[in-house]
């Protein structure tokens, strides 16, 4: 509990940074390396507690900032000023990572700084069309196993099918393997990884959002996910791991760990960062996962073309 502990108050520390460096920038991420600054406390950080487990209920709870954050803006990112509305999933049927209770307090903090409404649940009776009308992108936060019943697979196909927004992150990817339309729309299934260790990525596509103010390469650790297959033609690359730079990799020299697609009308957004509750805690992460948020509620333009 004092690793989980130490990792929220250290990402939410990097957020401040984060949010600072994205005032006035359309692409929401910062415009340099702001890991490689110390980070600094927020005057009202998430409590560790309340963060650790998701609400169950379907309506959750929608986070509005208590005061203001530095560099943020209050004013709500949605049309005509409705605040745009994310549905964080972290429903698990299989392994469990530490790092959930970390990181929906971040996004909960990105929320509450940038004017979203953010609900975090584990109740999969929300994917219905009642549960989802008024969201403007679904998040499945590492969830694992089968999550859905056919009912709920149905009301999430339609959801995005007729225009919402999809971002998976992590095991995401490690989801509904007997559901072949979530096949696609997560772009690739996971199939293994070697050990958690640094490795080196690099910017594929530095336009996109959540890629844009990223440095072009630099040195994270995390699980590093081979995949059923490489996404490249099928969906648009945005962040690729050097093989070279860590032991155990398995799809050669092009490896793909992040990309975006349309889907029917909609928008998906993958990335397999995110396993360790420490990269929580890096303003890479917090930037990237900010830039695909708004890329998939479509609230900044983004070529997701293979």
């Amino acid at each position: 509990m004092t690793v989980r502990r130490h990792a929220v108050g250290s990402a939410l520390g990097v957020l401040a940074l984060v949010l600072a460096a994205c005032a006035g920038d359309d692409t929401g991420v910062p415009a340099s390396t702001a890991a490689s600054t110390a980070p600094v406390a927020l005057e009202s950080p998430v409590p560790p507690a309340a963060a650790s487990t998701p609400p169950a209920a379907t309506t959750g709870s929608l986070n509005t900032p208590a005061t203001a954050t530095a560099g943020a803006s209050s004013v709500p990112e949605g049309a005509a000023g409705a605040p745009p509305r994310f549905l964080v999933f972290s429903r698990t049927a299989a392994f469990r990572h530490d790092a959930i209770g970390p990181a929906i307090a971040v996004i909960e903090q990105l929320g509450a700084a940038r004017g979203f409404e953010v609900v975090a649940t584990e109740d999969p009776a929300v994917f219905s069309p009642d549960g989802l009308a008024g969201v403007d992108a679904v998040v499945f936060l590492m969830t694992t196993g089968d999550v859905l019943d056919e009912d709920q697979q149905a009301a999430l196909e339609t959801y995005v099918e007729q225009g919402g927004g999809f971002a998976g992150v992590h095991s995401a990817a490690d989801t509904e393997y007997d559901w072949p339309w979530y096949g696609e729309l997560v772009g690739a299934w996971f199939r293994s990884h070697p050990a958690v260790q640094p490795g080196e990525v690099a910017v594929a596509d530095a336009d996109h959002p959540s890629t844009a103010r990223l440095p072009a390469r630099w040195t994270a650790t995390d699980e590093w996910y081979d995949f059923r297959r490489n996404v490249r033609g099928v969906a648009h690359v945005l962040l690729t791991i050097d093989e070279s730079t860590y032991t155990g990799g398995a799809m050669g020299g092009d490896h793909p760990i992040a990309w975006c697609r349309d889907v029917g009308l909609g928008r998906s957004w993958y990335t397999a960062l995110g396993h360790t509750a420490e990269q929580w805690a890096t303003a890479e992460l917090q930037a990237h996962v900010l830039g695909g948020l708004r890329s998939v509620a479509g609230l900044v333009p983004a070529d997701c073309a293979p």
